[in-house]
C-alpha cells in the first residue's frame, strides 16, 4: 500500500469478507508493517511505533486503507487508496498448489542416471529424491493448516519448550543461524516445516527416492511407475534471486540455507541444504521465473522397478540408511534391508 519503493517499509493489512461475499468494500483499520529481523531472523510484522523509529522523522505512514475486493472460481481482484494517498492494485490467480507436478521429466533408467550425473558440475545443483512425482511443495502447506504466522508464534515457541529437555544445547531461537538449525532439526524429526530438505549429492538424492519402496513392490511395477529426483540450479537461483531468510514478508520467495548442524548429525552424511519458503505452490513459483535462456528446475523419472539394483549399487558407495541416519533406527533400517529385502 505504498509506491513501489525499495527505502520505504513494505507493509500488510489482514482482512476477512463478510459472508463470503465475492464483491466487497471495507476499511482496513489495522496496519502492520515488515521487520526482516523479526522472530529470530525469519521475518515477522510490527505495529507502526516500532517501524517508524528506524526511519527519519516526519515520515509520514498509513493508518489504514479503504479497500475494493472481487474474486471468481479463478482470481481475487484488490484496489486500494490509502489515509496519505498512496494507492494499488493487484490480481491474483487460485493456487493449483494441490493439483499434479507439471514438470515433463526426462525419462531415464539407473544406467542413463548415473552418465548423467556425471556430467553435473560439483556443488552447482541440489537433488531431491522423491517417492513418486508428485508436485514440488513443503510439507507445511501440504498440511491443511499452512498459517505462517500461527506457526512463528504458536508452533515454533511450544516446541522449543518441549523439546529443550530432551536436546543437550539450548537454541537461541533470537539467532538467526540456531533459529534455522532448530527448524532443520525438527523438520528432521517429522514436524511440518516450511523448509524443503534437498542434498548436493545425485546418489543421496537416488537412495531417498527409493527407500520407502519394497522389493516385492518394484518387482511387481510396471512401466509407468516411477520415482523422481528433482534437480534444482542452487548456483544460478543464488545469483539471480535475493536470498532472504524468512518467513513472513510481503511477496513470495524460495531462499537456500545451509543451517549448523546442531543436534542433527543427519545432515553431514546426507549433504544436505535447505530451501525456505513462504510460497503454497513452491514449483509453480520457481518456475515463473525461468526463461528460454534460464532454467533453474527440472525432473528426472527412474524406473520403480530399477529399485534393487539402485540399492544394492548405493550401498558399495556407503549410502545405506545406517549411514544417512547415525543411531538405532538408521541401523535397525539398514540391517532389516539387508536380511529382508532379498
Amino acid at each position: 500500500m505504498v509506491d513501489d519503493n525499495a527505502a520505504a517499509p513494505a507493509l500488510v493489512a489482514f482482512f476477512t469478507t463478510a459472508n463470503g461475499e465475492r464483491k466487497s468494500r471495507f476499511r482496513t483499520d489495522l496496519i502492520q508493517w515488515f521487520d526482516a529481523g523479526a522472530a529470530g531472523g525469519f521475518g515477522g510484522f510490527v505495529g507502526p511505533d516500532v517501524i517508524a523509529s528506524k526511519y527519519p522523522q516526519g515520515t509520514a505512514f498509513s493508518k489504514y486503507a479503504d479497500v475494493e475486493g472481487a474474486f471468481d472460481n479463478d482470481t481475487l481482484t484488490l484496489a486500494w487508496n490509502t489515509d496519505i494517498g498512496t494507492s494499488g492494485k493487484c490480481s491474483l490467480p487460485r493456487s493449483v498448489a494441490n493439483k499434479p507436478s507439471e514438470l515433463r521429466a526426462l525419462d531415464l533408467n539407473w544406467v542413463a542416471y548415473k552418465e548423467y550425473v556425471s556430467g553435473v558440475t560439483p556443488k552447482q545443483h541440489l537433488f531431491r529424491g522423491q517417492i513418486a512425482p508428485f508436485r514440488l511443495r513443503t510439507s507445511f502447506h501440504r498440511s491443511g493448516r499452512a498459517h505462517l504466522h500461527q506457526f512463528l508464534s504458536k508452533d515454533i515457541p511450544a516446541l522449543h519448550r518441549h523439546l529443550s529437555a530432551r536436546t543437550k544445547h539450548l537454541f537461541n531461537l533470537q539467532i538467526p543461524d540456531e533459529n534455522g538449525a532448530f527448524f532443520n532439526l525438527i523438520q528432521h524429526h517429522g514436524y511440518p516445516t516450511p523448509l524443503l530438505d534437498w542434498t548436493y549429492s545425485p546418489y543421496v538424492a537416488a537412495f531417498f527416492a527409493y527407500r520407502r519402496i519394497s522389493n516385492e513392490k518394484a518387482a511387481k511395477a510396471g512401466p509407468k511407475d516411477k520415482v523422481r529426483v528433482l534437480v534444482f540450479d542452487q548456483a544460478r537461483w543464488r545469483r539471480d534471486w535475493n536470498q532472504l531468510a524468512v518467513l513472513i514478508r510481503p511477496g513470495l520467495h524460495v531462499s537456500i540455507g545451509e543451517f549448523i548442524a546442531v543436534e542433527n548429525e543427519r545432515m553431514i552424511p546426507q549433504q544436505a541444504a535447505s530451501t525456505i519458503t513462504n510460497a503454497d505452490d513452491m514449483e509453480s513459483y520457481i518456475k515463473s521465473k525461468e526463461t528460454e535462456e534460464k532454467k533453474y528446475l527440472w525432473a528426472i523419472d527412474l524406473p520403480v522397478s530399477d529399485r534393487k539394483r539402485v540399492l544394492s549399487e548405493l550401498s558399495y558407495m556407503g549410502i545405506t540408511a545406517g549411514s544417512m541416519f547415525p543411531g538405532l533406527d538408521g541401523a535397525c533400517e539398514e540391517l532389516k534391508e539387508r536380511n529382508f529385502e532379498i
